[in-house]
């Protein structure tokens, strides 16, 4: 799957953006910036240099995703799906500039961003937009919910993406209203127990419609 001259640019110019902020800046950060924020609000520190890994992200995953799809022995069912699938790569480049734009604002004004809340609002986002999409892609071996019963029958695939799609749209809005709404220590934990629940769920649906449908020219269910 070749993406458009537009899209390229514009993937591009999102994943080359956090390189030039953090070079633009470097001089002036200190010489530890946050690194990790934990659950009890407080903040490792790291050497300053380690910026330059987190804003080579975003030119590493540019580089990678559209090779995966080139890659890919199921290549042929991109182009079923080729708005989804750049789409994500534009909406990735966006997190991944956000996050990047994080790490330089606390490092120059500590404490001005509730760090919990906005990372957490953007996983939030970034989720319900994955919801919205999922039923579209079609089977490969990168781009998806993978498990042995996905990608052994299209049914299933069909199926579970069409389940993860709600889940994931869901479990998105509800991780947003978590947020904010509720306190950061009780945050973290319920973000981690709605992914686990949102991933899982699809996951072991499709272990269960593979078990009904393996075998049997029709779906009886």
């Amino acid at each position: 799957m070749k993406f458009s001259r537009k899209t390229t640019i514009l993937i591009w110019a999102l994943a080359l953006l956090p390189l030039a902020a953090t070079a633009v800046l470097y001089r002036s950060l200190p010489e530890q910036i946050p690194g990790q924020w934990s659950l009890d609000g407080s903040v490792r520190y790291d050497p300053k240099a380690t910026i330059w890994g987190i804003a080579l992200l975003s030119p590493l995953f540019a580089f990678l995703i559209p090779l995966m799809a080139r890659i890919d022995p199921r290549r042929k069912n991109y182009q079923k799906f080729p708005g989804t699938y750049q789409g994500f790569l534009v909406a990735l480049m966006l997190f991944l500039a956000a996050m990047n734009g994080i790490i330089l604002s606390e490092s120059l004004h500590p404490g001005r961003i509730n760090v919990a809340k906005v990372v957490t609002i953007g996983c939030g986002l970034l989720f319900a937009w994955l919801g919205n999409v999922m039923p579209k892609i079609r089977s490969n071996f990168f781009f998806g919910i993978k498990t042995p019963w996905t990608l052994s029958d299209p049914r299933v695939w069909e199926r579970t993406h069409r389940l993860g799609g709600y889940c994931f749209f869901a479990g998105g809005i509800l991780t947003v209203l978590f947020a904010l709404l509720l306190p950061q220590r009780i945050l973290f934990y319920s973000f981690f127990a709605l992914m686990m629940a949102i991933c899982l769920v699809p996951a072991i649906m499709s272990f269960i419609w593979y078990q009904r449908l393996s075998g049997k020219g029709t779906d009886k269910s």
